[in-house]
């Protein structure tokens, strides 16, 4: 008797469940679906619903639903309202086209819209609506016509705020969707170049587009992007932070394992690589996997310069990334436990200098190392008028007071600007901050051990990224696994062509690039050339 009562309660539950997901479909009656968008949208002003009637001998009651704001006024005023109220009586339709109805009539011989869509339940009206369409309603049908007509206010393309260049292209993504996957197209003019579209969150309902070269990409990684945005269970999604977090590998790391970039040239070389982008509406970031260790030293600006002068500037990164990460630590090590190996001079300078100081060398660093955390922090939120100049002025002015009230010493100053300045190299934010944290690890440990602390770190830290992988491929790779074939494009950057295959990991039905030989260069002008 109890298993059948709690069968029956077991059932009825399923029954109710079932229920409540089970969509509303479109009534014939036009009063009712109107009742129906007016209760699920409350009392929403922004909702706009307009009624009118078409036809001469025979009327048929219509209305038009959208959300004010979201379209483009003409394109529903000039396309819709003025082409079924006045241009639908001057179309000479025929007695075959008459006799399939109004809604066929109307949807195959009167709309001059370009992207029509057919709707047959009202859960279906209300997402169109609230993303930008306008619906149209016939009495006495069971589908409504969908009409693409989203027209809002957004940003135009500006040049992006980060990854700024000297040379190369000055445009930059939106937080429009469709703007951001033209700026690809207009990069890759190529058939191969797919884009799919999927909904993610139950409440804002954002579209996100997985984009990728077909043929090129991995289809392994194409189908892991897929399988973890659907994986995706969510409220809201407002930024694509949300789905580098909820996508990527590690999630105790500090390094970035998924690539955001604002610049279209980047993302579309990661495309032609073989990578997959992700396009989040709404964000001028797009995601780009599978991310690398040495991608993270690159600049789109690299591949516009000459090799030489590339293969140099990323020499002077990896240099600037060793000492925003050491320098503090190194410092306080040497002046703690291993004075023997700093010139008698200096050590005798560094000495005088820390003579009135009440702090040791690692709480001095720290001061100092919060301190400008404080001050670039500040410079952040601060208007950009302001933010520089307070940022600037402010180090100043705080580490000069600080050298005369004896909190500090000079050297330290020296220490901690070199660190920041050395910070600023990196090409990606978001390896910055990966730098800045580690470097208050680091200083603890030489702080604790010396040298042998640091060394400690460093030891950890190769094994960390080792361990590291990124949609399958290992963050470290072309370097660990070494593939001598990727060299030419790591910490050197061999001329354009030189660069004839792909990474080997990221691609691998698809390495050749498009055969490119260095130019020969003739001995001697041509015919006619009187110079």
């Amino acid at each position: 008797m109890v298993m059948k009562k709690l069968f029956r309660l077991f059932t009825k539950k399923e029954n109710s469940e079932q229920a409540e997901e089970r969509p509303t479909l479109i009534d014939q009656d036009l009063p009712q679906n109107l009742t129906f968008i007016k209760n699920s949208l409350g009392e929403s002003t922004d909702l706009v619903i307009r009624k009118f009637k078409i036809g001469e001998k025979r009327t048929v009651k219509m209305a038009l639903v959208y959300t004010d704001g979201l379209v483009n006024e003409s394109t529903v005023h000039e396309s819709l309202l003025e082409t079924l109220m006045s241009d639908v009586r001057q179309t000479q339709l025929s007695k075959q086209a008459l006799d399939k109805g109004m809604y066929y009539t109307v949807r195959d011989h009167v709309l001059t819209i370009g992207e029509l869509d057919e709707l047959e339940t009202l859960d279906d009206v209300l997402l169109h609506v609230l993303s930008g369409d306008t619906i149209l309603f016939l009495e006495g049908e069971t589908k409504a016509l969908c009409v693409s007509t989203r027209g809002w206010q957004d940003r135009g393309v500006e040049e992006p705020s980060t990854q700024a260049v000297v040379r190369g292209p000055k445009d930059g993504f939106t937080e429009t969707l469709r703007t951001n996957t033209a700026l690809l197209r207009r990069k890759i003019k190529d058939p191969n170049l797919w884009i799919t579209t999927q909904a993610i969150g139950t409440k804002t309902k954002t579209d996100v587009a997985v984009v990728y070269m077909n043929g090129i990409a991995n289809d392994k990684i194409v189908k892991e992007v897929h399988k973890r945005l659907n994986q995706i269970n969510i409220d809201s999604l407002l930024d694509s932070g949300y789905v580098e977090e909820l996508i990527q590998d590690e999630t105790y790391t500090p390094f970035p394992t998924v690539y955001n970039s604002e610049r279209p040239d980047s993302i579309a070389a990661g495309l032609l690589e073989g990578r997959v982008a992700i396009i989040v509406d709404g964000s001028p970031f797009v995601l780009l996997v599978p991310a690398l260790f040495m991608q993270f030293f690159q600049s789109p600006e690299d591949y516009y310069q000459r090799s030489d002068f590339a293969t140099l500037v990323r020499i002077i990164r990896f240099i600037a990334f060793f000492l925003a990460l050491l320098t503090p630590s190194a410092y306080i090590a040497l002046t703690t436990y291993h004075q023997e190996m700093i010139p008698t001079s200096l050590l005798i300078n560094l000495s005088s200098q820390r003579e009135g100081v009440p702090f040791p060398a690692l709480v001095e660093a720290l001061i100092m190392e919060v301190t400008f955390e404080i001050l670039r922090e500040a410079g952040v939120r601060l208007p950009k008028a302001v933010g520089s100049a307070i940022s600037i002025v402010g180090a100043l002015v705080l580490g000069q007071a600080a050298v005369e009230a004896g909190l500090v010493s000079s050297a330290m100053i020296i220490v901690v600007s070199l660190t920041a300045i050395s910070s600023f190299v990196s090409p990606s934010f978001d390896f910055a901050i990966s730098i800045r944290m580690l470097r208050f690890l680091f200083m603890v440990l030489a702080a604790t051990f010396g040298l042998f602390g640091i060394l400690l770190g460093l030891i950890v830290l190769a094994l960390h990224l080792a361990s590291l992988r990124s949609f399958g491929v290992p963050y470290l790779s072309p370097l660990a696994p070494y593939i001598t074939s990727d060299q030419k494009d790591t910490i050197l950057r061999f001329p354009r062509w030189g660069l004839f295959t792909r990474q080997r990991l990221i691609n691998q039905k698809n390495i050749d690039r498009e055969d490119m030989h260095k130019p020969t260069a003739t001995s001697r002008p041509p015919k006619g050339d009187s110079s």
